[in-house]
């Protein structure tokens, strides 16, 4: 807490939930499977909630989601709820327009169960140096091709000097991400994450080195993975 002068910043989470994760193949959103005795999603928000910083967080479901309330920690009167709409930038658009006027406001994928606390830290930090933002990633270390369009074949190899792999949370001034996003999709930009929507407007968000370790559950053999590493994770946090 070092890093901020005076008073400390009012930063808050988003976690867009909304979605159903088809290439999962399950029998309910991927956000609501389970991995080492918790829903993905509980694990995403005990994370948060885990940080002294954060003060609030909105979770953003389908209007048709019957299993977030029924979660222990929809009780907690940090966490509260709002509806999204059909894609992300959707759903992160209604949580912060629910969110009355904080300083900073984090978004957090729903389906990432595994985040460190040291990378919340690290990311968190930004905010004592920076007026735009920043997103946790990490260099890309595979050999990166670009297929043939339409096809599968390869078109040619794409040079990884440079390369991120995007992950979150993603952190922004509460207005400036609010203002980027309705711009870009006002002119039906191609918004994927946070970061996008201020890239959109002409502005260069940090990059802040992650863990690769924080993934995303997105296919059914992810869940094993994550299942290994969030027990690495809390063993580690109870020595």
């Amino acid at each position: 807490m070092s890093n901020f002068a005076g008073s400390l910043p009012e930063v808050i989470a988003v976690l867009p939930a909304a979605g159903i994760g088809s290439r999962m193949q399950a029998d309910c959103p991927k956000q609501y499977l389970t991995v080492g005795g918790k829903t993905i999603l509980e694990h995403a928000i005990d994370a948060l909630l885990r940080h002294p910083l954060i003060q609030r967080i909105i979770v953003v479901i389908s209007p048709n989601d019957e299993q977030f309330d029924r979660l222990p920690i929809a009780n907690d009167s940090r966490v509260s709820r709002v509806y999204g709409g059909a894609q992300r930038a959707d759903s992160v658009l209604a949580g912060l327009m629910s969110a009355g006027t904080p300083d900073w406001v984090l978004v957090h994928d729903a389906a990432r169960p595994c985040l460190h606390q040291d990378d919340l830290s690290n990311l968190l930090a930004i905010i004592g140096h920076t007026k735009i933002g920043g997103l946790l990633a990490t260099p890309v270390r595979d050999t990166m091709k670009r297929g043939e369009c339409g096809i599968e074949a390869v078109a040619h190899t794409v040079d990884r000097q440079d390369l991120w792999h995007a992950l979150t949370p993603q952190l922004f001034p509460f207005e400036l991400l609010k203002t980027c996003l309705s711009h870009a999709l006002r002119e039906g930009a191609t918004v994927t994450d946070e970061a996008s929507a201020l890239e959109h407007c002409g502005y260069h968000p940090l990059l802040v080195s992650g863990r690769s370790d924080n993934i995303k559950v997105t296919r059914p053999e992810d869940l094993a993975l994550a299942e290994f590493y969030i027990t690495r994770l809390y063993n580690k946090e109870c020595t």
